[in-house]
């Protein structure tokens, strides 16, 4: 067993885990955390996107040691009590889901999104910028519309999550 202590959603946690442990195992099966999917297991889908010092990764690949230390974003992290986060707000205002499996991982990439590209952007970048994440119910059409509008939100309110 090894030993794993990180921030996750503003909280130091730690855990005993094999070092084989996967970020998404120890956030859902430790943490329970439930918000992060596992879609594919091989990085394909997004489901599983989390913020790991600030930048999303795909968390079904990614071993919890190698988080040591590390400040870790769950989509359960990203609203402010009760209140949503920006991109949140704009993917229910705007139709950006269905069966809702993969918000939780194309919100977490489009907030990471916005943070490295900043709020102007424009369909092809948006579409550009989700191809690592899958949606198996819609066209992307309302979830393209919700990402900028997230993105605009996010710049009106001075919203960033950064590794806290």
């Amino acid at each position: 067993m090894a030993s794993v202590s990180m921030t996750v959603n503003g909280k130091s946690v730690t855990g005993n885990v094999d070092p084989r442990t996967l970020l998404v195992q120890f956030l859902r099966e430790n943490l329970r955390l439930t918000g992060t999917h596992v879609g594919c297991d091989t990085s394909q889908c997004g489901a599983c996107v989390v913020h790991v010092d600030g930048r999303a990764v795909k968390s079904c690949t990614t071993l919890a040691v190698s988080c040591d230390g590390a400040h870790v974003t769950t989509i359960e992290g990203l609203a402010n009590g009760t209140e949503l986060h920006p991109m949140q707000a704009a993917f229910r205002e705007h139709h950006g889901l269905q069966c809702g499996f993969c918000t939780p991982g194309m919100i977490m990439t489009a907030v990471d999104m916005v943070n490295r590209k900043g709020s102007n952007l424009d369909e092809h970048t948006i579409r550009e910028e989700l191809e690592g994440n899958i949606c198996r119910c819609t066209g992307y059409h309302n979830i393209v519309k919700a990402v900028a509008a997230g993105a605009q939100a996010m710049a009106s309110t001075g919203q960033k999550v950064a590794a806290e």
